[in-house]
């Protein structure tokens, strides 16, 4: 870490230095660094008037993004896109540049040889061309909202005019026993899916446990690889939080004829295991012996960073329709954000790809102060399972009272229209192409009276 040590005459120090954090530059202010001092760095020299001060340097930017997914990538993208002079430093917990996350359950998973490089979203090199400051690898473990200031894991802290936050979810973690076995894998990062794809090849029985779209694009994946593969979930049909009885049947048989061994209204227990997966446990009294579980219940917006704050809140970080905070000039995006939906209404978390990337945009554009930008867009994700796509357009959060199918189910080729009361707020398409998908959001606009 840089630093520096100085010796200072005891006499030079006032009675203000010691209230709090003391200036060595005489309140003078470095365009770039500030040395800042406190009691705890203090060493008295033996039979010296002096004491030692160990003095760290501070760094100080205009934009500070925290996270460095497709979110805060794209925040940086649109910080450059309105302000190509000031001074942005990107800081992402993982060693990888920003990746396509969403590949990680689906190709990624099958291929013969893993190549992380083809998950990169934005190449490194992208940062140095637009003079931003990347730090991968680098955990921020203090965010200072009335200072302004961010401490590293180094010691080194930033000082920011603005910052964005993007630091995404993290997998839930149930709370039982053996949720840290060996063989028991939260898939999240890219050393979580190479951890899978290593122990998929030498644990030939595999339990997903879930059935949401990680579960299932998981289990879908293992599956092609011609892995035994199960499935537990503890409600009826798979997808139950975004599609009807009827569909959800439906996915949930055409799972079965894939020979995935679906085990439904099982709900988990526990695992068993002294260092390693021998069993799992449901609460049912059930047993299943297998040797490596892929656990898909859900995800958490890691907010630990603002815990306490006004920034964290028990729904996200509440954000404005320009996605900045209740904290002037700091801004929340991605899977933090718990933002207001201007089309479908109410107050909206999503979770996807598109809309990280989307915010992280409007976010950087809104931050530079030359654009004011509202966040406006039709709430919109998809998956792949096997050979399907499907596409959901709209808000998918509460049952519908009535649903609307065009196209049939044994085909594979669908759009099935989601209704409260009359009014639709949603549309789910299967095998349909961009234009159908252009063409159900254009639709939920309308039928909004946006």
């Amino acid at each position: 870490m840089p630093s520096l040590v100085r010796s200072i005459p005891i006499a030079a120090l006032s009675a203000p230095d010691f209230l709090g954090v003391g200036r060595l530059d005489g309140g003078r202010r470095p365009a770039a660094k500030a040395y800042f001092w406190s009691l705890n760095d203090f060493a008295c020299r033996p039979a010296s008037a002096e004491i030692m001060v160990l003095v760290s340097y501070m760094i100080r930017r205009d934009y500070l993004v925290v996270g460095a997914g497709i979110g805060g990538a794209s925040a940086c993208e649109g910080i450059r896109k309105y302000d190509k002079r000031g001074s942005v430093t990107l800081v992402g917990a993982e060693a990888f540049p920003p990746y396509k996350r969403w590949i990680l359950s689906k190709s990624f998973l099958r291929e013969k040889e893993a190549n992380p490089k083809k998950l990169q979203e934005v190449d490194e090199r992208w940062f140095d061309a637009h003079k931003i400051e990347a730090r991968f690898g680098t955990v921020v473990t203090q965010f200072n909202i009335e200072r302004r200031l961010a401490v590293l894991a180094n010691g080194e802290s930033i000082e920011f005019t603005k910052a964005c936050l993007a630091m995404g979810s993290r997998p839930i973690r149930p709370a039982m026993a053996g949720t840290s076995l060996g063989n028991v894998i939260y898939l999240r990062t890219t050393r979580d899916a190479l951890a899978l794809r290593e122990m998929a090849n030498l644990e030939k029985t595999i339990m997903v446990v879930g059935g949401g779209l990680l579960a299932c694009e998981s289990a879908a994946s293992l599956r092609m690889m011609k892995m035994k593969v199960g499935l537990m979930h503890r409600d009826a049909y798979l997808l139950n939080r975004y599609i009807d009885a009827e569909t959800g049947a439906w996915l949930t048989e055409f799972f079965t004829k894939h020979g995935v061994v679906l085990s439904m209204g099982e709900a988990l227990n526990g695992f068993e295991g002294k260092t390693v997966l021998r069993n799992i446990q449901t609460k049912s009294g059930n047993r299943f012996p297998v040797g490596l579980a892929v656990v898909a219940c859900g995800a958490e917006p890691n907010l630990d960073l603002v815990r306490n704050t006004p920034l964290a809140g028990p729904h996200g970080s509440p954000v404005t329709e320009y996605l900045e905070t209740e904290e002037k000039g700091i801004y929340a995006i991605g899977d933090l954000a718990f933002y207001p939906d201007r089309i479908m209404g109410g107050m909206r978390r999503q979770t996807h790809w598109e809309n990280a990337r989307e915010q992280g945009l409007v976010a950087g554009a809104n931050m530079t102060g030359k654009k004011r930008i509202r966040y406006e867009q039709v709430p919109y994700f998809w998956t792949e399972m096997f050979d399907l796509r499907m596409d959901f357009v709209g808000d998918f959060t509460l049952p519908p009272t009535r649903v609307n199918l065009d196209g049939t189910y044994p085909k594979k080729k669908f759009i099935a229209r989601y209704y409260q009361g009359d009014k639709l707020r949603g549309i789910l398409l299967c095998q349909q192409t961009q234009r159908e998908v252009d063409a159900a959001k254009s639709q939920l606009r309308q039928a909004q009276g946006k």
